[in-house]
């Protein structure tokens, strides 16, 4: 039978100090959530607001984009940070093991967190532009812990950023920071879409040719071909992967070739596998050129991910893509985003955020891999599904 006589109150207090707030004690009872509760940062990180702490020192920040107002068909992207961070619920430092790499991205040498959302009006894009690129540029020249910032492995001295979308315009302005830091950068863009489209190629495109600040040019189909002209992409270093859809006739391509990109199209991995994939994307950007990693989740076919504004039947399989994202690890990433999740469109299931933070987390993981000691050679390939 339990004792029901009553502990005095500095009795109890004493008990409870020697079992629950000794040795960490305290956080072992009470500091892991479940998937389900907690506030809903990614993975459970602690949260800042990095933006109005400029003084946060940091190895690897999440950090939202809620923008969608450069879009061209359905919108609602903005509220993807939000339903990315809930779909990343069941990912904590507590069970964050990846087999593949073999390592906790939460619990190794990198100080990771969640920065929270970019402020962003939906009035006015020029005024949302110039709001990302001073925040991505604020972010970039943060300042990584002290044992990082001065450590022998270069890749861990300077801070990364993973950025949640909103549409995929929000590359332009993360482009422009990172330019800052590394000059002109190789992009590796997962994307159903060119996205190196001139403005002119879409409808109402009531625009000045001869005038480089017309708001008009600044969309989620048009932002590469804005960097290009601002010099931000190395040329010739660059890939798109899953391409698959309409173009306004095959000039779009030679654009494209023009701009100095590298074309993988869909249905080449029924060809060359996902072991192809990665072989060719590595071998346009090698291992040491500065890398921004950007995932339009519409690169996946709608039947896996039909939360997304411009959906293409016939994509990439959830595990091809993060097949081939493995196979990259060793590609010097120094920003990366994850973009066009909207939510409204995903169904109850939450398929396309789930697979969202799945994709989030792998790039995490190559971000941590990359800055460890005694990390050669790729994940080794196995069979393609198709």
């Amino acid at each position: 039978m339990l004792d029901e006589k009553p502990i005095k109150t500095g009795r109890a207090l004493s008990y409870f100090k020697l079992h629950f707030m000794t040795n960490g004690a305290v956080d072992a009872k009470w500091g892991t959530d479940w998937g389900f509760s907690g506030i809903s940062t990614f993975a459970h990180l602690p949260h800042t607001r990095c933006l109005q702490n400029p003084d946060q020192e940091f190895d690897i920040a999440i950090l939202g984009a809620p923008f969608d107002t450069a879009v061209t068909y359905r919108p609602g992207a903005r509220f993807g940070p939000r339903a990315i961070r809930a779909a990343a619920g069941r990912q904590t430092a507590f069970r964050g093991h990846n087999p593949r790499a073999r390592i906790n991205p939460y619990q190794s040498w990198a100080e990771v967190i969640d920065c929270g959302d970019i402020p962003i009006s939906p009035f006015d894009n020029a005024l949302a532009l110039r709001q990302m690129t001073e925040a991505f540029t604020n972010l970039a020249h943060s300042t990584a812990p002290k044992q990082n910032a001065n450590s022998k492995i270069k890749y861990r001295n300077t801070p990364k950023l993973l950025t949640l979308g909103g549409d995929h315009s929000i590359a332009l302005p993360t482009l422009r920071a990172l330019n800052q830091i590394y000059g002109p950068v190789a992009v590796v863009h997962f994307d159903a879409h060119l996205d190196t489209w001139h403005p002119a190629k879409y409808p109402s495109a009531w625009i000045d040719p001869s005038n480089p600040n017309e708001q008009s040019f600044f969309t989620h189909g048009t932002m590469f071909w804005v960097a290009h002209n601002e010099s931000l992409i190395r040329k010739s270093s660059s890939v798109h992967a899953g391409l698959r859809t309409r173009l306004s006739g095959p000039e779009d391509n030679d654009d494209d070739t023009e701009q100095g990109w590298t074309r993988i199209t869909c249905d080449d991995i029924d060809d060359i596998g996902t072991k192809g994939v990665v072989e060719k994307i590595l071998s346009v950007v090698g291992t040491e050129t500065p890398v921004y990693l950007s995932i339009d989740i519409d690169v996946i076919d709608p039947g896996l991910a039909p939360g997304t504004g411009t959906p293409e039947p016939g994509g990439w399989t959830t595990r091809e893509l993060i097949r081939v994202l493995r196979g990259i690890e060793n590609l010097n990433v120094v920003g990366a985003d994850v973009v066009e999740v909207s939510p409204a469109y995903d169904g109850t299931g939450e398929v396309t955020a789930l697979a969202a933070a799945q994709i989030a987390f792998e790039i995490l993981t190559s971000m941590v891999k990359k800055g460890l000691t005694g990390n050669e050679g790729a994940v080794k390939q196995g069979r393609d599904e198709l």
